[in-house]
């Protein structure tokens, strides 16, 4: 990076201005926007009013959008094109948003918009029409300190992208993740720039981008299909509140205000208040549970033994229980629950109706309803298609062995369904406490009993390998006409329930026609961080390549070896040491170490943060304690990982947990042992060192 000093003055005094005007224009924007009038249509009917809440919230977004953000920079590039090449200017800033002068000339211009497509691809070789690319530095403070220039016109390779891309990345950071859109890179820029359809699911490596490549996405296509997505709306699915609370920042600085970002837990509204051992949880996250859930809910529906005898006056009208059992048949086969029992009752009063036009009676449809009310009908309702609810189902399934065994079939092995047995089962389902993958059961059910109404426009399911086939079937209903982008890597899947192949993952979505796409160049975690943590990768993640990094950081990785009892006291040497640097500190251990090892940092007089027990943790503290559940997709700039055979013991998954704490720094990690490091992390090569017992 060029730094001011270095600069003409008058070179960046004239930017400095520019910047100024820029804000300027955008205050007016947004003061333009907030005083006017919200066009209000006139009447009281259902239509007017829609569109009159419609229009308000469009003007309350909008509002939004144009709020000027203090610590985010209107601009962070440039590019100088061939005279003629764009009508009436040769010279574009390009932006986070759009920013026009008060006569509507723009003074920046969106990174979305197609003439700025050549700063992300365009390169000497193919210059698209650009003599110049520019890229820009600023503080946290967004105060403009330099720039560099990258001539493409006779220019052979350079190097510049690469520096400016490394100065960026290792810029300190704390608090939440910020937006990557002056880093993109073109592998990246394919991704983000994807049509709508067919959905993408991106298969990247640690320190690849692919949550940031997953936003910018959304930033995208919002700009491109504002119109489509926002009749179904878009929503991006994360795997806990840190990890959202972690990336809430970045579509706001893309001026994206109305994208809800939730859990699956939260999409999901039955409340959790039980819990399953992790063998149960898989079984009952299995995709064969789709099977026996439909066979238990059908079960209820019977082969009438009688027919209907419906009197109306001194007169007798009979359907006999084959015409009956043919209706029932019929309809098992073309509805979903609750509407097929509607249904029901339409169809016999419509044979009783046929019977009576027989006699000679002119019958209408008040008649049908009528008959379709009266005892004898709801009587045969109730015998052959009970109603019921996906809680008494479930109840009934996982307290009842009979039942179960009925509606398993050869789904499951004897002792498996032994395992989803209750041992102690509630009186009534309406008693009944409910785990958090017992809600996804109720989901499916009660999709089976009525289906869901609409289709979100997009949807986006971030650390994507840790959902099971319950839970992605789940999501995949809630997409049905719309499109998803899928962010994840199958190395990172720590559930016991997870899905597996992406193929499977998009099946159960019922998105396989999607484009699969591949992350493997690691931007954000250095070379030597990258190849230490991939020697876990032939036992976690064995159909998986190696990631490369493109990045090397002196001194990156240090391997420290204790004993016990100097083990906490050289974990707090460690976090003082890399509090003495610039950036964002994590100590990552177990989550079972992590309470007392935040109680050793607080007596040393440290002020660590711990994430999870609120939601602002890494925006409070520059040292954060992260549960190692908690540490996947988060990045900071050193990191220090305590006792690595911990996390591995601490769960089924553990080597694959630990592949992900391992790869969360950003510019320095030290690992902290007393027990021996997994076997896989031994080799010649590893840099270790000793604390000598004090």
């Amino acid at each position: 990076m060029v730094e001011s000093a270095l600069l003409p003055a008058p070179e960046l005094e004239a930017e400095r201005a520019f910047l100024a005007e820029a804000h300027a224009a955008l205050a007016r924007m947004h003061g333009d926007v907030l005083v006017r009038e919200v066009p209000v249509i006139g009447g009281e009917d259902n239509d007017e009013r829609f569109t009159n809440e419609a229009n308000t919230r469009a003007h309350q977004q909008r509002v939004l959008a144009l709020v000027d953000l203090p610590d985010v920079p209107l601009f962070f590039g440039l590019l100088d094109y061939e005279p003629g090449t764009i009508e009436g200017i040769d010279r574009i800033h390009i932006g986070r948003r759009h920013v026009h002068d008060g006569s509507g000339v723009p003074l920046v211009v969106d990174w979305r918009a197609r003439v700025s497509v050549p700063f992300y691809r365009a390169t000497a070789g193919d210059r698209q029409h650009v003599v110049l690319r520019r890229r820009y530095g600023f503080s946290d403070a967004a105060e403009l300190t330099g720039f560099e220039d990258e001539p493409l016109v006779g220019a052979g390779p350079s190097d510049q992208a690469d520096a400016f891309l490394r100065a960026e990345i290792e810029r300190p950071r704390t608090g939440p993740m910020r937006d990557i859109v002056a880093t993109i890179q073109p592998e990246q820029d394919d991704l983000v720039r994807a049509p709508l359809h067919p959905s993408v699911c991106v298969q990247g490596a640690p320190g690849t981008g692919k949550t940031a490549v997953g936003l910018h996405r959304v930033a995208y296509l919002l700009y491109t299909e504002r119109e489509r997505l926002s009749r179904g709306g878009v929503v991006i699915v994360g795997p806990n509140r840190s990890f959202l609370s972690y990336i809430r920042k970045v579509l706001p600085a893309l001026g994206e205000v109305d994208v809800r970002q939730i859990t699956i837990d939260e999409l999901i509204t039955e409340p959790a208040t039980a819990s399953d051992e992790p063998d149960v949880a898989r079984l009952k996250s299995d995709a064969r549970m789709a099977v026996v859930l439909r066979r238990a809910l059908w079960s209820y529906v019977g082969t009438p033994t009688d027919g209907i005898l419906y009197s109306k006056g001194s007169q007798r009208f009979r359907v006999h229980d084959y015409e009956v059992g043919d209706i029932v048949a019929a309809l098992r086969e073309s509805t979903r629950y609750a509407p097929g029992r509607n249904a029901l009752a339409q169809r016999i009063a419509h044979a009783v109706l046929v019977l009576m036009e027989q006699r000679g009676d002119s019958p209408d449809d008040r008649v049908q309803n009528a008959v379709a009310r009266s005892k004898p009908v709801k009587a045969m309702l109730d015998a052959v298609w009970p109603r019921v609810v996906a809680e008494q189902v479930l109840h009934r399934l996982f307290s009842d062995a009979d039942f179960l065994a009925q509606s398993a079939g050869d789904e499951f092995t004897a002792d498996e369904r032994t395992a989803l047995l209750w041992c102690k089962p509630a009186r009534s389902w309406k008693s009944a406490k409910w785990s958090a993958a017992d809600t996804v059961l109720l989901d499916e059910l009660d999709d089976l009993i009525e289906r869901r109404t609409g289709s979100l426009g997009h949807l986006v399911l971030d650390e994507a390998q840790d959902l099971s086939a319950m839970q992605l079937r789940a999501l995949g209903r809630r997409c049905r006409t719309g499109s998803v982008t899928v962010l994840g890597d199958l190395a990172q899947a720590t559930t016991p329930w997870a899905a597996g192949s992406w193929d499977r993952v998009l099946g159960h979505l019922e998105k396989a026609d999607a484009v699969v796409a591949e992350l493997d160049r690691g931007f954000r975690v250095p070379d030597q961080i990258i190849d230490f943590a991939a020697k876990l990768l032939p036992q976690i993640a064995p159909t998986l390549g190696v990631p490369r990094g493109v990045r090397t950081v002196a001194d990156a990785l240090t391997i420290v070896q204790t004993d016990e009892r100097s083990f906490t006291d050289t974990l707090v040497a460690s976090c003082r040491a890399a509090l003495a640097g610039e950036g964002s500190v994590a100590l990552v251990a177990a989550d079972d170490q992590i309470s007392p090892l935040r109680d050793a940092l607080v007596a040393a007089g440290l002020q660590p943060a711990l994430l999870g027990a609120a939601e602002d943790a890494m925006d409070t503290a520059r040292l954060v304690c992260v549960p190692a559940t908690l540490a996947k997709g988060l990045e900071f700039d050193a990191v220090v990982v305590a006792e690595p055979a911990q996390i591995v013991a601490a769960e089924p998954r553990g080597l694959q947990r630990l592949y992900v704490v391992l790869t969360r720094a950003v510019s320095w990690l030290q690992i902290v042992h007393a027990a021996p490091l997994p076997t896989a992390l031994n080799s010649p090569d590893t840099i270790t060192r000793s604390v000598d017992a004090q």
